[in-house]
């Protein structure tokens, strides 16, 4: 149960500089800090946190209830930026002079390379719409979706964060946790979907297994196999993705 609570705390730290900043502002609020309601809200709160999050015994009721994919948002309670920037907004009012202008400067620079900037992750896109995805999603989405009633779709690994965001109405036979690699999930479908050379003849007969109405490609990656032959159809070609459908699973389109 340490391992797992340690692996976790890791894993949440990234480069562990901001983690740093933190816990050195709660030593210099514990020390300089004399509101008592602030010391409760900053400073005695959080530390009930920690001790909560790396007990053993509360670990393990509540890892077994939930699992570790919940347990670690335990520590989305600390209120790491509030701490931080109270505590450096302390020390600035201390410091006398020019001096304080190099402290803000070098507290900011600090933050900044104590991180990395998250738009570099792929699941942020340039907005593109009002929805703050890709187009190409919206309109694939509008195009297979059926009022009244769910649709069973298989989409490529990029757009999966956010089919599930843009409609309730279109479902997958898997999602967000297959690009989660801590996970460790495994579904022969999604590695399909996912290679180098899309197999449509292993494909199609797994979309099947799903019940599912409408497989989504990439229009520029190579496929082989038979589409017709796997009881599919071609649907149509939206925004560089090609769309199959199968027309024995009755949609009311």
């Amino acid at each position: 149960m340490w391992e797992m609570i340690a692996e976790l705390f890791q894993g949440y730290m990234g480069t562990g500089l901001i983690v740093g900043w933190y816990l050195l502002s709660l030593v210099y609020l514990w020390i300089t800090e004399k509101d008592r309601r602030r010391r409760v809200l900053l400073l005695y709160v959080p530390l009930a946190v920690l001790i909560l999050y790396f007990n053993p015994l509360f670990a393990r009721l509540i890892y077994g209830a939930v699992g570790d994919e919940i347990y670690y948002r335990i520590l989305w309670l600390l209120p790491m930026t509030v701490v931080i920037a109270y505590g450096a907004v302390r020390i600035y009012e201390r410091i006398q002079g020019r001096k304080k202008y190099f402290f803000g400067l070098l507290s900011a620079c600090l933050v900044i390379l104590s991180g990395s900037c998250i738009y570099t992750s792929p699941h942020f896109h340039r907005a593109e719409n009002l929805y703050h995805m890709p187009q190409a999603v919206v309109d694939i989405c509008d195009a297979i979706q059926v009022e009244g009633r769910e649709v069973m779709a298989v989409f490529p690994k990029e757009m999966l964060s956010f089919v599930r965001q843009y409609t309730p109405l279109v479902c997958m036979p898997y999602g967000r946790e297959m690009l989660v690699e801590r996970w460790g999930v495994e579904n022969p479908l999604y590695d399909a979907m996912e290679a180098q050379v899309l197999d449509m003849d292993v494909i199609l007969p797994l979309a099947k297994t799903y019940s599912s109405h409408f497989v989504i490609v990439p229009e520029n990656k190579e496929q082989t196999g038979e589409i017709e032959e796997n009881g599919f159809i071609y649907f149509d070609t939206i925004d560089g993705y090609v769309i199959y459908q199968d027309p024995s699973v009755y949609i009311g389109l």
